[in-house]
């Protein structure tokens, strides 16, 4: 069975990356934007009013700044920028791993979460805290930042945070236990949860399997939708050598989990890698690195067993942070990008490509440019229009 057969199979047509034929129909428009004040590592989000959410990191890369902006629909310009951090210096951008993570909530909260810096260590033992501040509706100021790690430590690869529009709040990070064993296969995925848009948590709980461990310096990405559909995807770390990509996935609110290896990749050391996960037109999508590609996925229906992984046409040997922006309906277009050659202390490109609801190219390009610790993020836009920022 070919590639395309397999995608019609799991429903994945939309992205089949390797279908490769003529398209005169360029498709929406894509916009790259360098990102506001030359931040670093944004995220971007769209409301179901169209207004377009940026985070990124401002200052420097030991010791950073959290900045938050909005732009409505239609208008070239954005509002005045907001620090979310309220400990100057509180973030970090070194890595590009560890930035700050965003999610929209029920009528109008802004979630944002970041590991902090050693300037905003809380404890007596200088480990790294899981931050988080939230914008309530109307408010002009973000909330106080607060570490949520209460039994966790050794804080490392990057958090995320998600939310749904029924005031549920989940933190995600990985990290050991305070107590217990400290090496890499001891390392395991935590939640903190909110049920009252962010004003409290529960204390954290580890969610994956405890056999799997977790890669030390990776990132991880976590969506919730309305129905109580809680993911999770992160990169492991078993004693076979192994670094996978991993779902976790949970319909009841997280209270439980069931995992599913996406993308196998054996491999000695850390890629501190980052990954992409949340609402595409076939449903939950996700998208990872291994070994010089990128990949995309997608989950029909909550269905493991028809997640489908697709690598993006063509590749440089070196792409990383991969990202990918659609509109939630089936024949929406699809743009997926990623960063071509960055590295430590090592900018690179931004390389993007759309496709249509049948997994045809519609457009392609690059752009030099991408600072030294960043990546670029995307999202479709009111009229439709994709817009990258890098």
């Amino acid at each position: 069975m070919n590639t395309l057969q397999r995608s019609w199979l799991a429903g994945l047509i939309f992205f089949s990356l390797q279908i490769c034929f003529a398209n005169t129909n360029p498709g929406p428009a894509v916009k790259l934007e360098r990102v506001p004040e030359g931040g670093l590592q944004p995220q971007a989000l769209v409301d179901a009013g169209g207004t377009l959410h940026l985070v990124y990191l401002k200052g420097d890369p030991k010791a950073c700044d959290v900045i938050y902006r909005r732009r409505l629909a239609g208008q070239a310009s954005f509002s005045a920028p907001l620090h979310v951090n309220s400990k100057p210096g509180s973030a970090i951008a070194i890595g590009t791993v560890r930035g700050a993570q965003l999610a929209l909530g029920r009528e109008g909260f802004v979630h944002v979460v970041w590991n902090g810096s050693d300037l905003a260590s809380t404890n007596t033992s200088g480990a790294s805290p899981m931050l988080y501040s939230r914008l309530a509706p109307g408010a002009d100021a973000f909330e106080h930042q607060r570490d949520l790690m209460t039994s966790t430590t050794h804080l490392d690869g990057g958090g995320s945070v998600a939310a749904d529009a029924r005031g549920n709040v989940y933190v995600v990070w990985h990290g050991h236990k305070t107590a217990g064993p400290q090496e890499e296969i001891d390392r395991g995925v935590f939640v903190a949860f909110s049920n009252d848009d962010g004003r409290t948590f529960s204390p954290e709980r580890q969610v994956n399997p405890h056999d799997t461990g977790v890669c030390g310096c990776c990132g991880l990405k976590a969506s919730a939708e309305n129905g109580g559909t809680l993911a999770i995807l992160y990169r492991s770390a078993n004693l076979a050598g192994n670094r996978d990509t991993v779902l976790l996935l949970s319909t009841n609110y997280g209270s439980s989990f069931v995992a599913k290896v996406l993308g196998e990749w054996h491999v000695s050391t850390c890629p501190m890698s980052t990954h992409e996960l949340g609402e595409g037109p076939g449903g939950l999508t996700g998208m990872w690195e291994k070994d010089g590609q990128v990949y995309l996925a997608s989950i029909l229906s909550g269905q493991l067993d028809l997640a489908t992984a697709v690598a993006a046409r063509g590749s440089t040997g070196n792409r990383k942070h991969p990202t990918f922006a659609a509109g939630t309906s089936k024949r929406s277009p699809m743009l997926i990008a990623w960063t071509e050659g960055t590295g430590w202390e090592k900018g690179g490109a931004l390389a993007w490509e759309t496709f249509d609801s049948r997994g045809a190219q519609m457009a392609s390009g690059s752009i030099e440019g991408v600072p030294v610790w960043s990546f670029a993020a995307a999202a479709v836009q009111k009229d439709g229009s994709f817009v990258v920022f890098y």
